[in-house]
């Protein structure tokens, strides 16, 4: 009768985990070529608003502050500037 061979060795299986993709981020509307522009606003431009933002956080040092409360400063005072003009 044959003898079954048993190996010292420990045999690993694993199995692979399922790729996972993230979802796509969703996509803006294209904007028609016959839309007029936004206007020019402190709301149309963050870029603005980021910048004063930082400007006020760097006046205190770096430190301490609220980044929300920077920003509602500086979208105020941006907005107040172009009623202004």
């Amino acid at each position: 009768m044959a003898r079954k061979r048993v190996s010292e060795k420990e045999i690993v299986v694993s199995a692979a985990a399922p790729v996972r993709h993230k979802p796509a981020p969703p996509r803006r509307p294209r904007r028609s070529a016959s839309a007029p522009a936004a206007p020019e606003t402190a709301a149309a431009v963050p870029e603005q608003i980021a910048h004063l933002a930082y400007s006020y956080w760097e006046a205190r040092g770096y430190q301490g502050g609220s980044p929300e409360e920077d920003w509602l400063r500086a979208e105020q005072e941006l907005r107040a500037q172009a009623s202004a003009a």
